[in-house]
């Protein structure tokens, strides 16, 4: 294979264009060059002795041969067992080496993927069902019970298949024994289909009001944007040795390293257990990986004082940082305890399928430059016209061949997001500089609303984050009947410091508005509610705040 070593955003795309050449060169279908089952299988074959993935819970790893082979298994038994292009298999389990098997047989025939979180109860389970409609379920024998009660009330007869062996139910190694054959590995085809139109997967939304969304991502969509993941490195294959992925699989953090490391000859290293500080600072001493993406939060509470000095974190050539607003304190934090790491701001959302924009060396603060492969605007949400100017606020609008196709089996919720011309409205606040870098202010459902004013929570924790006391804060509202939202700071005190609530407000009367004053109090925790994928988690927030004394 060849070895690419040229300006940095051009060599993920030589070693790509390379690589889908020899697949189309193969088939003669010039749309497989987007057909991800076709480009996973080929890198598979390249290089069997890889490393795919090691998990760092139990040290058991999986090179490509072996996936290679486990994995077209798994395809002739879903074929046997009659699943076809478009029907969807839900995957909900850790990250074991048995994940990848159906996640990656699924791209070679065209079923549809929806990885749902393990956590769920009956009622979620129910609700998501009912939108995906999954023909299969995999899962491990703990969650069936609740998996068949929640099928049961919607008279289902989906199958569900268990990673370990369950009392009555039919394991993975059952599954392919009973509908698996002899077909040698190299004898199977992929499906053809049309990887503009076949989804490949269902990916959550953060469902930040009403029920969480599926945004239904095609085969095409992610070949276009995913590769824009490795666009500051170099040299391809292997652009960086060790990636750990800390994020469970239903979040785009974790689908677009399942994606693109296996294509790029990344090793991956995951986790079957949860992800706490702990584990973290065991995975990242004993592994050294080199990159991973994680979310402000839970970045911050690895390198607090006292938790800093049982982690060498100087092993990281890059740390993405992602889910929400990356203040700039934490990137020199960072860059303190590890002078050699590059810091990235990276922004990116479900429906963008990716990363949104070029994070090829921004100045401090941006998000980066705009992509070849979206178009974007600034739209002003009081006239809905353009923000022609630079440093004005508005709305980011997106459109391109890298977004979404819709929100799966919910036509309501997909109209209310595209505008006309299918621009895709982010419901994020952004402006741009003179030289055209984007930056992310806030999410514009998350801004709270004291009478006639509008309050950034962000705007707030920058402010509260300037005093020395503070570890990590999150603001959020609590409702009053005259005034909207009373703005509350949710604050985590730095070890060795006094700090008390008198002196948080009256650092927030000295640089901020009246109506941005913090009128609901403060409480001091322990630790900031985080959701799976590590970003701060608002509904626990807001009960937080509700029931916790405030002063």
């Amino acid at each position: 294979m060849a070895k690419f070593s040229r300006r940095s955003n051009d060599a993920v795309q030589w070693f790509m264009n390379e690589l889908t050449s020899r697949i189309v060169a193969e088939t003669g279908i010039p749309s497989d060059r987007f057909h991800l089952g076709k480009i996973i299988l080929q890198s598979f074959k390249d290089d069997p002795d890889f490393v795919m993935m090691i998990d760092g819970a139990t040290g058991e790893s999986i090179t490509y041969g072996e996936t290679l082979e486990r994995s077209v298994r798994c395809a002739i038994a879903f074929k046997n067992m009659g699943l076809e292009t478009g029907d969807v298999i839900i995957l909900m389990a850790p990250s074991h080496v048995d994940l990848s098997i159906p996640f990656y047989a699924a791209f070679y025939l065209g079923i549809i993927i929806a990885a749902v979180d393990r956590t769920l109860g009956v009622t979620e389970l129910r609700n998501c069902f009912n939108v995906d409609k999954p023909k299969v379920v995999f899962c491990q024998s703990e969650k069936a019970p609740d998996i068949q009660l929640a099928l049961n009330d919607l008279e289902m007869d989906t199958k569900i298949i268990t990673f370990d062996k369950g009392d009555y139910l039919c394991s993975f190694s059952e599954f392919l024994e009973e509908y698996g054959d002899e077909t040698p590995t190299e004898d199977f085809k992929p499906n053809d289909f049309d990887p503009e139109e076949a989804i490949a997967l269902l990916v959550a939304t953060s469902g930040t009001t009403g029920l969480p969304k599926a945004a239904a991502v095609t085969h095409k969509n992610l070949i276009i944007t995913n590769p824009h993941l490795w666009s500051r490195h170099f040299n391809f294959p292997t652009p960086t040795r060790l990636a750990l992925v800390g994020s469970p699989l239903q979040w785009l953090t974790a689908i677009m390293q399942f994606i693109t490391c296996p294509i790029v000859k990344i090793t991956r290293l995951q986790t079957s257990l949860q992800l706490t500080p702990e584990h973290a600072y065991h995975l990242i001493n004993t592994y050294r990986p080199t990159f991973t993406v994680l979310s402000p939060t839970f970045i911050t509470t690895l390198i607090k004082p006292g938790n800093r000095d049982q982690c060498d974190f100087t092993c990281f050539e890059q740390i993405y940082l992602a889910g929400s607003a990356v203040p700039p304190e934490l990137v020199d934090e960072i860059n303190a305890i590890s002078p050699e790491t590059e810091v990235v701001n990276a922004y990116g959302m479900s429906e963008l399928t990716s990363i949104g924009f070029n994070v090829d060396y921004p100045p401090p603060g941006s998000c980066g430059k705009p992509l070849g492969c979206f178009e974007y605007r600034l739209i002003n949400v009081q006239n809905n016209e353009d923000v022609l100017e630079p440093n004005v606020l508005g709305e980011l609008w997106v459109k391109g061949p890298g977004i979404f196709k819709e929100y799966y089996n919910n036509p309501e919720a997909t109209a209310e997001v595209f505008a006309e011309d299918r621009w895709f409205k982010t419901g994020d606040t952004f402006y741009r500089d003179d030289n055209w870098n984007y930056f992310f202010v806030e999410r514009i459902k998350l801004l709270l609303k004291y009478k006639s004013f509008q309050i950034s929570p962000v705007e707030v924790e920058g402010v509260i984050r300037q005093h020395p006391g503070v570890l990590d804060v999150a603001v959020t509202g609590i409702p009053d009947p005259e005034c909207g939202d009373l703005p509350v700071a949710c604050v985590v005190p730095r070890p060795g410091y006094e700090v008390t609530a008198q002196d948080i407000k009256d650092l927030v009367q000295e640089s901020l508005s009246d109506a941005k004053q913090l009128r609901g109090g403060v409480i001091f925790v322990t630790e900031i509610p985080m959701t799976a994928s590590t970003k701060v988690h608002r509904r626990k927030l807001k009960e937080m705040a509700l029931q916790v004394e405030r002063e």
